[in-house]
């Protein structure tokens, strides 16, 4: 969910009869008679989830359409749908009033068009959902969607009897009563151990499925009872739909997300902890038994990701200010064949409580903060490179000792990271049938041999990636033969972008307006890779724009390359204020 803890079970206050038999109609015509916990249906061959955080459902339509069919992702993951409490930050998503579809990322109607728009480009939809309690610290007021609240009082839904009885904040994580009868960051603690209380929220998740969901992540898992969830899951009119769990590791902590693998997938958070510690400070060469035999969940139940909306504000994973190690993370992410992957797709921020730009309206990729991680051709790109080798296993490991690996995936596909500072050239060993292969990190053209080998250079902190989808390059290459390739490590605000101009005519001749503009993919540093003769020597600088049309250019002199004989020159800047 967001800034910390959550909760389950208890009694509560108890009911009046007619409260009881209140609930159990409830429980009925909502959801009717309970069945045995059914597990969730796994995700597939196509088992990567787009994570479009708090983008308005109209624009996730789009970007079903426009990019995520396209590259294969199988799921899109949206914020939480239902009418909360009002408020510019991200967390009031995640403090509901109601369940009424009504939040500010769009209503009822936009939330089936989305569906229905995602479902005809071939992705399916996972909706985040908040069934661990109701909105609470601000006191009282109107939601999103017009409904009146106060805490421990939502009309037509919940009221006190509801709750828990524990009514103050979670203090004790080694006590598991404490974790889950007690309330998260001072949010009114559903009694998901009660009747009713089950019955109204199956009845929220099955409104859901109605609309078309094909999966629900469920937010604060841990603060529920594994018992009382498998129940209000076994309630769900579609019993095998995805189901994924918030459930947070903790050593020596009361609750395990193990608990919870009997309904379903878990997110193992630890997957993300290790990630960045291994692309920061280790070596990526420790990865090659990564999974189960770090201490983690089975595989084929476990949620995995390097970053996700909480991880990321709160510094436990790799985020996208970690430029190359975030991306190449993505990238071992989805070529290592353990558990199902989440790309967490957000919104630039320095305020850790800030909301998504223009009310949660994408107008374009890379525009008012917006990130579009899924987007990435580093991370795009290894989406299919995944569903291609779904089943395949991990052969022909090599690495260097350090931070230089590859590795195959059966007969099917390879992959090599160079997480050093300078470039990697070797004759790879795989298990890939002879004849031409895209690289689908650079768009190259690589001819593997009978032998299964290949010989390519890796420039400092890129990848390389062949699959058995991707014979033939279908697009130019970003680059010629010979060149230069520019990496700035430059931090700018919202509309603001970085060039590079210099004396040869392809860098605008010293005029900023035909300076050349850098992808901010892998923020903070941009890149470009530019075509230039062999043997040509040239000067260049860094410069900032704004939306206004205003320059910066880098403060000291200029700076000067020269283009070798053959291949290009690799220039890792820092921008000078």
């Amino acid at each position: 969910m967001h800034r910390t803890p959550r909760r389950p079970t208890g009694k509560g206050v108890r009911r009046t009869a007619a409260a009881a038999a209140l609930a159990a109609a409830a429980a009925t015509t909502l959801v009717g008679p309970a069945a045995s916990p059914a597990g969730a249906t796994p995700p597939g061959a196509k088992d990567v989830t787009a994570v479009l955080f708090e983008w308005r459902f109209a624009d996730v339509a789009k970007a079903c359409t426009d990019s995520l069919g396209p590259a294969g992702y199988g799921y899109v993951q949206v914020s939480p749908p239902q009418e909360h409490v009002q408020g510019s930050q991200w967390w009031t998503s995640y403090q509901p009033v109601s369940y009424k579809i009504a939040g500010r990322l769009g209503d009822r109607t936009a939330f089936k068009a989305m569906v229905d728009t995602c479902h005809a480009a071939g992705v399916k939809v996972v909706a985040d959902s908040v069934i661990n309690h109701m909105a609470g610290q601000d006191g009282s007021g109107v939601g999103t969607g017009g409904s009146a609240y106060s805490k421990y009082n939502y009309p037509g839904l919940y009221s006190g009897a509801d709750m828990d009885d524990c009514r103050a904040s979670i203090s004790n994580y080694q006590d598991k009563a404490n974790v889950q009868n007690c309330e998260l960051v001072q949010l009114a603690d559903l009694d998901t151990g009660e009747e009713y209380v089950r019955g109204r929220i199956a009845g929220y998740l099955n409104d859901l499925l109605s609309l078309g969901v094909d999966g629900l992540r469920i937010d604060a898992a841990k603060h529920m009872p594994a018992a009382d969830l498998a129940n209000i899951k076994s309630r769900l009119t579609n019993p095998n739909a995805y189901w994924k769990q918030e459930a947070i590791y903790g050593a020596g902590e009361a609750v395990s997300p193990t608990e919870y693998l009997g309904t379903g997938d878990v997110q193992e958070f630890r997957y993300a902890r290790d990630l960045k510690r291994v692309f920061g400070s280790e070596k990526l060469a420790y990865l090659k038994n990564f999974g189960e035999a770090w201490g983690y969940m089975p595989g084929a139940q476990a949620g995995v990701f390097v970053d996700n909306h909480d991880t990321e504000r709160g510094g436990d994973s790799l985020n996208y200010k970690d430029g190359a190690r975030y991306t190449l993370a993505s990238v071992f992410m989805l070529a290592w064949p353990y558990g199902s992957p989440d790309v967490h797709s957000g919104y630039e921020w320095t305020d850790k409580d800030a909301g998504p730009p223009n009310g949660g309206t994408v107008n374009a990729c890379y525009t008012d903060g917006w990130k579009c991680q899924h987007a990435w051709r580093e991370i795009a790109s290894m989406v299919a490179f995944r569903n291609t080798a779904h089943g395949q296993g991990v052969v022909n490991w090599w690495d260097n000792g350090g931070n230089q690996i590859a590795f195959g995936r059966g007969d099917k596909a390879y992959v090599a990271i160079n997480h050093e500072a300078s470039a990697l050239t070797r004759t790879f060993q795989t298990a890939l049938p002879a004849g031409d292969y895209c690289d689908v990190q650079s768009g190259r053209t690589v001819t593997v041999n009978g032998s299964g080998q290949f010989t390519a250079t890796l420039g400092a902190d890129t990848a390389l990636a062949l699959h058995a989808g991707a014979r033939t390059c279908t697009t130019p290459p970003p680059t010629a033969d010979t060149g230069a390739s520019f990496a700035v490590n430059a931090t700018t605000s919202w509309g603001q972008d970085i060039y590079v101009s210099g004396d040869q005519s392809a860098l605008g001749s010293w005029n900023p307006a035909n300076a050349r503009k850098l992808d901010p993919a892998a923020y903070p540093v941009w890149k470009l890779d530019l075509a230039l003769p062999a043997g040509t020597v040239f000067a260049y600088k860094y410069v900032r724009k704004d939306a206004a049309g205003n320059v910066t250019w880098e403060s000291g002199a200029n700076r000067t390359a020269t283009v070798p004989a053959n291949g290009k020159v690799t220039l890792n800047d820092t921008w000078r204020n």
